[in-house]
């Protein structure tokens, strides 16, 4: 059957409507299905080349449209536009004024040699087959919103920070496990019991992940926000700005922070840099977190350290190394009562950058000679 036999028969009958296109297919209602792309005996005057089929329907269902419409519909359909010449001369045949057109008569016999005979639509038994043809044009459609990569980046979080914590978990429900807690214990005493012996299940091998933990009051110098800056690019950034930089973005729980290589220094010991947890939320850490707690950044506020784990101030900063940035211009009262604590002082400058790594290097001195002192 002559694909433009069928069609001029359908709009003969003010059927046009029920011509569709369906993926690189077209269906002319239940009783016939052509390709698209199937080439016709209607040519272009100015080329000689043949339409193809879908230029021929989209004509047929859209000849009310001006020519300038009709073309911009054509090309956002993406399919091949009949040029205006060409226009009057098929309209003509699809409306029975002519039986033939100019160039060669809309017969099977006069269709090219490569054109392909009509097949009827696939019996119910096969019906997949129309499946599989939506499926694919609902595909073909579709626009990724996310691939393999972007699915991977998540602002404010810490994946290697992600990775401990999942450590952490299973070896707590392997210890639950083997051993029921007893039913009168508290977490404080637990904490306090982790928090008694210092060296008691602490070594920087196994998977132990030493914690700092840093204020989360706005106006400490060293937040969770600026931390790694600080300790790992050796440069102070306020925390503002590190807030600004987020655009909404939510807090990081934690963040992890590493040393890294300083020229002329001496490599550490065999296993590498020791990586630190940065947490600013004390009130969340569990008796095992407590026994990994090696340094604090102070605020210089007594409420910094209600309900921690320990007697006093004296028995903070005998197990734990304090720190407290400040401006080096700030007044001698800001320190007041941090002079008074086992904790110390580095001084950083509001506006000279390049003295800012020296305090960094000062604090990784101190915490690392610490970690060893304690942990080992």
């Amino acid at each position: 059957m002559d694909p433009l036999s069928v069609l001029r028969e359908y709009a003969g009958r003010g059927d046009l409507d029920k011509i569709i296109f369906t993926g690189d297919d077209i269906l002319f209602g239940s009783d016939y299905s052509f390709p698209a792309n199937v080439p016709t005996a209607f040519a272009s005057k100015q080329s000689g080349r043949p339409y193809p089929l879908s230029a021929a329907v989209f004509l047929a269902q859209h000849n009310d449209l001006k020519h300038t419409d009709f073309l911009q519909a054509a090309r956002l359909r993406r399919i091949p536009p009949v040029s205006l010449p060409d226009r009057k001369t098929f309209l003509d045949f699809l409306q029975f004024g002519h039986n033939t057109l100019p160039t060669e008569p809309l017969l099977p016999s006069s269709l090219p040699s490569f054109t392909q005979e009509a097949h009827p639509p696939p019996p119910p038994p096969e019906e997949p087959d129309d499946d599989e043809a939506s499926t694919a044009h609902i595909r073909a459609i579709e626009r990724p919103l996310k691939d393999r990569n972007s699915i991977l980046d998540a602002r404010g979080r810490d994946f290697l920070a992600i990775y401990h914590a999942v450590l952490r978990r299973e070896e707590e429900r392997v210890r639950n496990k083997d051993s029921a807690p007893s039913a009168g214990r508290s977490e404080p005493s637990a904490a306090a019991a982790a928090l008694a012996n210092p060296k008691a299940d602490k070594s920087l091998g196994d998977g132990f992940v030493p914690i700092i933990l840093v204020p989360s009051a706005s106006q400490t110098l060293i937040t969770i926000y600026n931390v790694r800056d600080f300790l790992e690019d050796f440069v102070f950034v306020p925390s503002d700005e590190k807030v600004r930089a987020l655009k909404g973005s939510p807090k990081p729980e934690c963040v992890t922070v590493q040393k890294k290589h300083v020229r002329g220094e001496r490599a550490g010991g065999a296993g590498g840099p020791v990586a630190f947890e940065v947490r600013d939320k004390p009130a969340s850490l569990k008796a095992d977190d407590w026994a990994r707690v090696v340094a604090v950044f102070v605020l210089g506020k007594e409420w910094q350290f209600k309900d921690w784990p320990f007697k006093d101030h004296v028995d903070i900063f005998n197990k734990v190394i304090g720190f407290f940035v400040r401006f080096e211009d700030d007044s001698v009262d800001s320190a007041k009562v941090v002079k008074q604590w086992n904790v110390k002082i580095i001084s950083i400058s509001k506006n000279k950058r390049h003295q800012d790594r020296p305090a960094a290097l000062e604090v990784w001195e101190r915490l690392e000679e610490f970690v060893r002192r304690t942990l080992k």
